[in-house]
């Protein structure tokens, strides 16, 4: 029988009632201030997973044996961030609040507010992994406080002090790392894996949201960005990681962002960024936790 043409990610095709985790994509980049196109970058990722193999020899596991529902994009108002991250707080809230997993794809990073807002009036004691080439601290870029490069210091506001963690960050103006220093704890340049054990250690049984840029990557390995930052980790250094993350920590939320399709004509970023979501989400559906 003939049945209509619904694109999800490879495999996440089971229904909503029935899934424990709930990906959407949140095709907004209004604010961003360099190279435009992330809005396309959860469609693209949707699309090309089919490249992919369900099964992940890193992990021995099929996204065939779970059930993860994909909603596809929200529509959201590329004129207005307030309106978009209001639509996008109600999506996780709602998500959160049938006791699922919102993994919400990117889009710029300032998305990344909108599910941190929502999942800290349901989790008080909430922590952030955040994963990214730059600090995205500053207090207000060009005037505006609602950007991709304040979204951490817009989380920060909702959390407080020593409540956001930061790997492989490379860059910031100045003021950003003076002030980091005092509000969140930073490990720059490099994911060292033992730190990241340790830290992982700390939070455990505390309720965390991760949020990866995928420009801490290298742009050798991931140029479709619009902001590429040299001096970033390799695929397999990310791969151990956000296994390691979402295996590991008692994760409520998680996002995955800032792939600009198009910068990349050979596809190679976008195929990477399948592969990580692929990997966290097999790592989230074997992690006893947050069953």
């Amino acid at each position: 029988m003939l049945k209509a043409n619904i694109e999800t990610f490879l495999a996440c095709d089971a229904s909503y009632e029935e899934a424990g985790i709930v990906l959407y994509g949140a095709p907004f980049d209004s604010t961003t201030s360099y190279r435009p196109g992330t809005r396309f970058g959860s469609r693209a990722i949707r699309s090309e997973s089919y490249g992919l193999e369900s099964y992940s020899p890193y992990q021995d596991r099929d996204l065939t044996d779970y059930a993860v529902f994909d909603a596809g994009d929200q529509e959201l108002c590329f004129g207005d961030a307030s309106l978009a991250l209001k639509d996008l707080r109600e999506r996780a809230a709602e998500v959160a609040g049938d006791g699922k997993i919102p993994f919400m794809l990117g889009g710029e990073h300032l998305v990344t507010l909108a599910p941190v807002q929502a999942l800290a009036e349901k989790y008080p004691d909430l922590h952030i992994i955040h994963f990214d080439a730059h600090a995205d601290l500053r207090d207000d870029y060009l005037g505006a406080k609602l950007s991709h490069a304040c979204v951490l210091r817009r989380c920060w506001e909702v959390l407080g002090d020593g409540r956001i963690t930061q790997f492989g960050i490379r860059s910031g103006d100045r003021e950003e790392w003076r002030w980091g220093k005092e509000h969140v704890t930073t490990h720059p340049f490099i994911v060292d894996m033992e730190v990241l054990q340790e830290t992982l250690r700390k939070l455990e049984g505390k309720p965390v949201y991760f949020t990866l840029d995928l420009d801490v990557l290298d742009p050798s390995v991931f140029p479709g960005t619009g902001t590429p930052e040299p001096g970033g980790i390799s695929f397999e250094e990310l791969r151990r990681a956000v296994t390691q993350i979402c295996s590991a920590a008692r994760i409520v939320g998680c996002d995955v962002n800032e792939l600009s399709p198009a910068l990349d004509a050979s596809g190679a970023s976008t195929a990477v960024a399948c592969k990580i979501v692929r990997e966290m989400l097999l790592a989230l559906l074997g992690n006893p936790k947050i069953k």
